[in-house]
């Protein structure tokens, strides 16, 4: 299920905070408009007003948006200048990756705190097994309680829960539970749960699925679940027909999975203005080398390929990776090899988009560091260590790389850092 989709809010006493949840262990944790939330936090006299949270530019892309704005028909993924315009009252506020990565680590920490089996899905939600935790906090929905006063009290957010007996029952539930409630998904009522919904409700229909399933007069789950398999294996093929029937059933076997070993860390920005300038391009792929370098030496994570991402200003979009003789965390060795593989692909137009992204990662510890004949006792990794520890203490913006200091190109990062 996308994240626009949108269900009707509870109000079925069969499915409210007091129902049954003695065969619903699955909870799903969603903070409520996350980014914008935590930038009210930050202002407080900000609170009750319509805050947009993204891309500033001209081609800016709306990230959050708090329930204010959304009011006026603002969503995330809109074009700012949409946004804009339904709502022209709003307070626009460019994106905080290192803010909201703080907050999610807080807020994971208090989800952790209940039971070692979390599964993040991104910064602002994640699946929780709560069968174990029972003897010491209670019932699911108690759990659920729980963990909601525990983020509003300490974190000064709000967030949304479903306590499902599966994961795609609980996030439905949080979905519908929106903003800042709590809904509870009885074993033995599921299938009434479900069967009412849209169509786009089913995990993995998006808009052409969706359309397809319509003409074959299927609008709702329950028609799903009730339509011969073979129609819908005609129309939208064995996996997905399997996919769907399953769970138009409410049948999800999926486990909760709390170790989540992230494969890539990477970063981009759209010009606001396409670029000719190889020194601007260069420039640029620095400064996300940057980026993603800071962002493995958070996360303790090395990686052994670089990969480049190139958007023409006519949208083609073309991709070259390189992998390293050895894994490495520095913005520098990044660089090098993302400007090399950009000269070799010499695309000799205007470009609207570049991006960094580094593969095959693996923990620092674990992955040990050949050493280099004549190389340096001290490189550039303790080099660019020393600027972390600089820049968490005084901040990033007044220490870096010489060509970026006090730049003010109005690009925007299109990718904050995923749990």
């Amino acid at each position: 299920m996308g994240r626009s989709q949108s269900l009707p809010r509870g109000g079925d006493p069969r499915f409210g905070p007091d129902a049954d949840d003695s065969g619903s262990p699955i909870l799903h944790v969603d903070m409520d408009a996350f980014y914008a939330s935590v930038e009210v936090r930050r202002r407080p006299e900000l609170r009750g007003r319509a805050v947009v949270v993204g891309g500033v530019g001209p081609r800016g892309v709306v990230s959050s948006a708090s329930y204010e704005a959304r009011r006026y028909g603002v969503r995330s993924a809109m074009p700012t200048a949409r946004a804009r315009a339904l709502c022209p009252h709003a307070v626009f506020l460019p994106t905080d990756p290192a803010e909201y990565s703080a907050a999610s680590r807080a807020v994971m920490r208090i989800f952790r705190d209940v039971t070692p089996l979390v599964e993040p899905l991104s910064l602002d939600e994640a699946f929780l097994d709560v069968s174990g935790a029972r003897r010491l906090f209670g019932s699911p929905a108690e759990i659920a309680r729980r963990i909601r006063a525990r983020v509003a009290r300490e974190q000064g957010l709000t967030c949304s829960v479903g306590v499902a007996p599966s994961k795609f029952v609980a996030k439905l539930g949080s979905t519908r539970a929106k903003p800042d409630g709590l809904l509870v998904v009885p074993a033995d009522r599921v299938l009434d749960f479900l069967h009412p919904l849209p169509v786009a409700a089913l995990w993995g229909v998006g808009d052409r699925s969706a359309e397809t399933l319509r003409r074959l007069g299927l609008a709702t789950v329950g028609d799903v679940a009730e339509a011969p398999f073979g129609m819908l294996r005609k129309a939208l093929g064995e996996a997905a027909a399997t996919h769907l029937h399953a769970l138009a059933r409410g049948v999800d076997p999926r486990r909760v999975t709390p170790e989540h070993a992230e494969k890539s860390i990477g970063a981009e920005v759209t010009f606001d203005v396409d670029v000719a300038d190889p020194m601007e391009i260069r420039r640029a792929l620095l400064a996300l080398a940057e980026k993603v370098g800071v962002r493995l030496r958070r996360a303790g994570q090395v990686g052994r390929t670089v990969s480049i991402k190139v958007r023409m200003a006519d949208f083609r979009t073309v991709s070259r990776s390189r992998t390293l003789g050895v894994p490495t965390d520095t913005a520098r060795e990044m660089f090098d090899t993302a400007w090399a593989l950009y000269t070799a692909l010499d695309p000799g137009e205007r470009i609207r988009l570049v991006g960094v992204r580094m593969e095959g990662l693996a923990p620092t510890g674990e992955t040990p560091q050949q050493l280099t004949l004549g190389a340096p006792e001290r490189g550039w990794r303790e080099a660019e260590a020393a600027v972390d520890a600089a820049a968490a203490r005084f901040g990033r913006s007044i220490i870096g790389p010489a060509s970026l200091l006090g730049r003010r190109d109005g690009q925007r990062d299109e990718n904050p850092p995923r749990p």
